[in-house]
């Protein structure tokens, strides 16, 4: 099968974005770190990928909001070449900062009629940075590729504006029915009340768009790729795999069979 060629795309602040390459080499795919101003001067560098990823970070120094900036870019100088991309049925990943990217540039629910998404990522309940391991549930995945096989899994997470929230229950309600709520913060043995740590409405902790191939995240799917990176590995079952290597790996298989 031809080779997969994901582009992880950089800007001033991200830090993940080594990291997600090795994940997308583990599955497979040959992963290219591209500047965000190379991409400004050359947008049609995107039409020799099949991915495109945003990885975590802190963009900017997540000035103004978190993932603002990179988000404003892409709406503006590059809008055209995303949606081409897209409908070309490619793929198209957010991970942390940037799955907040992906949400204020309009990419994963559409902007109103006045320009704004009705929907954001903002400071954690309690206001604090959280850095810790949570679990995920999975739902109405069936036209999302990169969560085929998923049930619950567990990745860590590190953010300090990740809860999600609506601008009302109309558009909470919206996007449950069309199916575009696939991640919720879940409870394990032992978690207690606190398994939604931001306090995201509906415990959403990822969402897609509506064609499915646009996927967002607040957890760290590139940090658990390998079973040795839980902290509890000694103690859990054998595995050849961390929980989060099934999403590259699935995007991989996707992007080889289409």
């Amino acid at each position: 099968m031809a080779t997969v060629r994901v582009l992880i795309l950089r800007a001033p602040g991200s830090n993940c974005d080594q990291e997600t390459a090795f994940a997308f080499e583990l599955a497979g795919a040959a992963p290219q770190r591209v500047h965000i101003n190379r991409l400004r001067e050359q947008p049609t560098l995107l039409d020799d990928f099949q991915i495109l990823v945003i990885p975590g970070g802190f963009t900017y120094g997540d000035d103004v909001a978190a993932g603002k900036i990179l988000a404003y870019q892409l709406r503006h100088f590059l809008h055209d070449q995303l949606a081409r991309f897209r409908d070309a049925g490619k793929l198209i990943l957010g991970i942390c900062n940037g799955f907040q990217v992906l949400l204020k540039a309009g990419l994963l629910v559409p902007p109103d009629e006045q320009g704004q998404v009705p929907a954001t990522l903002a400071a954690n309940r309690g206001g604090a940075f959280l850095d810790r391991w949570v679990a995920l549930r999975t739902e109405q995945a069936q036209a999302c590729p990169f969560l085929v096989g998923y049930s619950t899994w567990v990745v860590p997470i590190a953010h300090g504006e990740g809860r999600f929230l609506c601008r009302d229950a109309a558009t909470l309600d919206r996007l449950e029915r069309a199916g575009q709520l696939v991640l919720r913060y879940t409870a394990e043995p032992g978690a207690g009340r606190d398994f939604n740590p931001n306090g995201a409405a509906a415990d959403v902790a990822g969402l897609c768009d509506g064609t499915g191939r646009v996927l967002g995240l607040m957890p760290h799917p590139e940090r658990h790729v390998l079973p040795l990176q839980h902290p509890h590995w000694t103690r859990l079952e054998p595995r050849t795999q961390g929980d989060g290597f099934r999403l590259f790996r699935n995007a991989v298989l996707f992007c080889q069979r289409a």
